[in-house]
This record gives structure tokens, sequence and C-alpha cells, in this order.
């Protein structure tokens, strides 16, 4: 469960990128978030990140109340998350099989487990041939599904994706959302930030439309 309760965030600026947002998702959700740009979709990413903090308010993710938590446990909460950005964010000198097993060096799994856990986690995003290719032996597509591999390997409870098909055509952003479901069906909760009306209104999910850093809309079901 992720609980958003009356959460402000204001810059030293002073402006007001979140304002007394209130939002509960579910486990096991697929929730998108729109909104034009500045509307507050990307400071809330970053406040469940725990890479900025709420000026007021209270985010609980999970039973673990964000404000409360020691910066020293911040790394093991993120361990929790998995996140897919837009920009894909691959290590250019490593190949597909080496990207994703870097999510597991740097928490110091085993390398037993990891030649498990790697060729599973390629099977599923549809990547096993070519675990030895580079990211710019790839397309944007399937670069994007190593993304998804490495953000899933840690098993997270919840999977945070910012655009993950801006960069992408119209066949390989189905591709991903496509994938995106399978992987909500699997249990993990799903929370997409998007700029797109056509992807959000043919998947039917929970729409949550930001602006000026308010929810103005929360529809189950489709349309925006």
């Amino acid at each position: 469960m992720i609980e958003i309760s009356n959460v402000t965030k204001t810059y030293k600026a002073g402006n007001k990128a979140i304002r007394k947002l209130d939002i509960k998702i579910a486990d096991g959700e697929f929730v998108f978030i729109v909104g034009r740009s500045g509307s507050g979709k990307s400071t809330l990413l970053k406040m469940l990140l725990k890479e900025v903090e709420p000026t007021s308010g209270r985010i609980i993710v999970n039973n673990m109340n964000l404000q409360r938590m020691p910066r020293r446990s911040v790394p093991k909460y993120r361990r929790k998350l998995g996140v897919v950005f837009q920009d894909f964010r691959l290590l250019k000198d490593r190949n597909v099989y080496e990207n994703v097993a870097f999510a597991q060096r740097v928490i110091g799994v085993s390398a037993r487990k990891i030649k498990e856990n790697v060729p599973e986690m390629l099977k599923l995003v549809g990547l096993s041939a070519k675990y030895k290719f580079y990211p710019n032996q790839l397309s944007g597509g399937e670069q994007q599904r190593v993304a998804i591999a490495r953000a899933l390997i840690n098993n997270p409870e919840v999977l945070l994706a910012d655009e993950p098909t801006g960069n992408l055509d119209r066949h390989n952003a189905d591709e991903i959302m496509e994938l995106l479901e399978q992987i909500n069906a699997r249990g993990t909760t799903v929370i997409v930030v998007t700029h797109s009306q056509e992807i959000v209104n043919r998947m039917k999910k929970r729409v949550i439309t930001m602006d000026k850093g308010i929810v103005v809309s929360d529809k189950k079901g489709g349309d925006i």
C-alpha cells in the first residue's frame, strides 16, 4: 500500500510543486499518473524514491513512514523499488547480461544466484538470445526491456516507470506496456508516469490526473 496524505512540497524559490496531495494505491494496482509538464508528477516520483523530501504531510510505502526513515535505511528501502526511465540509463560498456547482473552485484548477491537469476529475468523480457549484446547493438525497445529486467531483478514490491515509452515508436511502446502488464499480473504494483493519452485510453487502468500540484481527476479503468 502506498498512502500519500496531505503532502505539500515547496521548493526554495517558493514554487509549490505539490499542494496537499492525497493518493492511495493498493498493493498490486496498475496506475497511470498523467498531467502537463509542471503538474507535479516528477516531484511525486522523486518523493516516493526519497530523493526529495516533502515540506509537510506523510508518505507511507509498504508500512514504512518515509519521513521517519533514517538515512542509513534509504538504500535498503530503494532496493524494494524498481525504477525505469525514459532514457534507459544502461551501462554502455557492459553487455545485456552484465547490465542486469550489476543490480545484484551492488547489493552483494552471490555469483551462483546471479547466474540463476539473470537468465530467468532475460527470459521474462524476451532477450535470452541477446545476453551478449551491448546497448548500442539493441533497438530502443530492446534497451528498455533490459532496463526493465534490471529494475525487476531484485524482486521489487513496486515498479516506478517514468515515461517508459517516451523514446519509442508505437510498436515498441505497445510491447513495453504489455510487458508491464505481465509484470503487474505477477503481483508487482506498477506506477507509470506518461504523456501518452493513446496508451492510457487503450489500457483501461486507473488514471490519476495532476495539475498544478493537485489531483484533479482519479478514474478507474480508462479514459483521461
